[in-house]
This record gives structure tokens, sequence and C-alpha cells, in this order.
């Protein structure tokens, strides 16, 4: 699989290019607004199968991009790659989520999951997931935690759950149709909540389910 890793040069979207690498089992594009520093992370990640371009370029000619900047940034972003990107599906990993000091985290009141929205303004099938997940928890090894997955379109769902299957050590779960992001989106306030509080790298395990 060829898969463009979009905000591949922040924390979140290295972590998974990274452990892609790592895997050695796919072809990886750094995307970012700015070709120099994609061609920046995509050589300190090494490998003769990682590049870097610009966003728009990076989505082309692959068969998954994933949506891994910032969720202030989720919805420019995918306005200025929607024609590049065509029909190709994409994964939607942006939580949009408030910090109070003294208080916590909480979720982003707008009615609508962020992967929602930017199913609004491309034309390619969105899939939205690995919320749960810290990038801090994919830089050794995969960690022991299910990775939840959700989405309308089986274009966009199999092979986002098939990404996600090859990051954690867990499960990759079907959580359910797309609007299930807003659910999946707001779970990740809540990791933050139980890192601060813990001061630990939380996770999802999901028990009661037969695996084959």
């Amino acid at each position: 699989m060829k898969v463009a890793v979009l905000g591949g040069t922040g924390s979140f979207g290295r972590a998974i290019a990274s452990r892609l690498v790592a895997l050695g089992e796919d072809d990886v594009v750094i995307g970012s607004r700015d070709a120099e520093r994609a061609h920046e992370a995509a050589a300190a990640l090494g490998g003769g199968r990682v590049a870097g371009a610009v966003n728009e370029d990076a989505v082309r000619g692959v068969d998954l991009a994933v949506l891994a900047v910032k969720a202030d940034g989720a919805l420019d972003t995918a306005r200025a790659i929607a024609g590049a990107l065509g029909e190709t599906p994409l994964l939607s990993v942006a939580s949009a989520i408030s910090v109070q000091k003294g208080v916590g985290a909480f979720p982003d009141p707008h009615e609508l999951s962020i992967a929602e929205r930017v199913q609004r303004l491309v034309q390619a099938p969105v899939a939205a997931g690995l919320h749960s997940i810290a990038a801090a928890s994919l830089e050794a090894e995969p960690p022991e935690e299910d990775a939840l997955v959700c989405g309308d379109d089986p274009r966009a769902k199999e092979p986002a759950l098939a990404l996600a299957h090859k990051l954690v050590a867990g499960h990759a779960l079907d959580a359910g149709p797309l609007a299930s992001a807003r659910a999946l989106e707001g779970l990740t306030a809540v990791i933050v909540n139980l890192n601060r509080r813990y001061k630990a790298h939380a996770g999802i395990r999901v028990t009661g389910i037969e695996h084959t």
C-alpha cells in the first residue's frame, strides 16, 4: 500500500510515518505545506520507501491519505487537497479539544465531528480513527492498545482498518458509521485527562469481542 501522511512533519503524523517505515511493508509519502520540511522529514526517517512532497502532490497516486495535521488546520488542508485527492480514500485522525488550566480537556462542542466536516469538503470517501492513540505510544514498539475506526464507505474504512492494524499490538476495530467520529474525537479529551491525572500514556482495550 502507498500511504500519504499529511502533517507528517508534526508529532502524530511523524509517529505514524515512522512506524510504517520501520515495518517496511508500505511506501510512505510525507506531506506538508512546506516542501522543504517534507523532504527533511522524509530524509530523517531514511529508507528507500519514503519520500516528501507538498500536500497536494503527496496525495497523488496513493492508496490512502492520512489527514494528520492539527485540528485547527484540518479543514483548510482538506479544502486545499480536495482537487488533487479526487476519490482517494482519506483517514481523518484530528480531534479538536480545548484545555482549561486547572480544570482539564474538553471535547469540541461543534455538532459535527471534524471528520464529518472534512467529508463535506472532499469528494473522496472519509474514515476516522486512531483518536485514542498518542504519538508517544507509537515511538517505540506498537502499543498494547486497540485502534477504533469508523466510516460510511468501505473504500475508506477497509484501508484505514488495515493501516490501524499495523500501528497497534491490539486490534483494529470497526466502530460503525462516520457519525461515530463525534464520540471518537471526544475520546481524545478523555485520554488527555487520564494522562494528565495519572501521568501516563493511556490507551483503549475493548473486551468481550471475539477476534478472528
